[in-house]
């Protein structure tokens, strides 16, 4: 099982420092998530700059609100980054669940994943048949957690991205094997997990609380997991359940949090 890191939002002006760290770590994948109503980083601008700092570890998003975006130009878009990354980038995929992302994109929210069904029927033409380039298609996950939406793993996608805790983690990664052996897919989907992680002084721990409040709103508490022992338990318990890879998400800004990570699961 290999680790990843995901990238602050809240340093854009550090990410190149965050990316050169982590490729000189143990570390397998930078990713960095998708809103499009707030201030993070464009996730396909920012991972190219990313890529082109870095030598040996992979990019992704985590996942890319693709409803939001036009078909073609994201093909486009997605291709080029895998060729100039030299085949290190992984599309991560999802609706979405703030209306108003989509209200500013001039979207329908409630069509969101109909049009995502659509969109992934496009982007295999696309690829395979042109007109546009490059000739190159990524590695697709998909971030879900219902049933209509883990089902696009085995129609179009080559893995799956849990980004739930693990008491229902394993349910979610169970019921993606079944779907991709119903579809009659070879082999098995690529199986990711992640979770939230802030390691380091009290300030740091509580700039990354702060952060994931602002993110996510209120009413919803997606979990920090902020001392070595925590974020241990979680990385065990993630291979127990049959994870590939484990994202370790950070929010806090001190870039110093990918050394105490490497020498964590080094």
């Amino acid at each position: 099982m290999t680790i990843g890191i995901g990238l602050p939002i809240g340093d854009i002006p550090g990410l190149l420092t965050w990316a050169r760290r982590a490729d000189a770590g143990p570390f397998r994948t930078l990713g960095l998530l998708d809103r499009l109503v707030y201030g993070n980083p464009e996730p396909l601008v920012a991972l190219a700059a990313v890529a082109g700092a870095t030598s040996r570890i992979r990019v992704q998003t985590e996942v890319l609100l693709a409803p939001l975006r036009q078909t073609s130009l994201l093909a486009k878009q997605a291709a080029t980054l895998d060729v100039v990354s030299g085949g290190r980038f992984t599309l991560g995929l999802g609706v979405g669940a703030r209306e108003d992302d989509f209200h500013v994109a001039g979207q329908e929210f409630r069509r969101r994943g109909r049009r995502l069904d659509e969109q992934m029927a496009e982007l295999a033409r696309l690829w395979s048949q042109g007109p546009v380039g490059p000739p190159a298609r990524p590695e697709i996950l998909f971030g879900a957690f219902r049933r209509p939406a883990l089902d696009r793993v085995a129609r179009f996608g080559d893995g799956f991205l849990g980004a739930a805790p693990p008491r229902y983690l394993g349910t979610l990664f169970r019921t993606v094997e079944t779907l991709w052996t119903e579809a009659g897919r070879p082999g098995r989907p690529r199986l990711v997990a992640q979770g939230n992680v802030a390691l380091g002084p009290d300030r740091l721990v509580a700039q990354a609380r702060s952060a994931l409040a602002g993110y996510y709103g209120g009413g919803y508490d997606p979990g920090l997991l902020d001392t070595p022992a925590r974020i241990r338990d979680f990385i065990r318990t993630c291979e127990g359940l049959g994870a590939d890879e484990v994202m370790l998400y950070c929010w806090a800004s001190d870039p110093d949090q990918v050394d105490r990570l490497a020498d964590l699961v080094g």
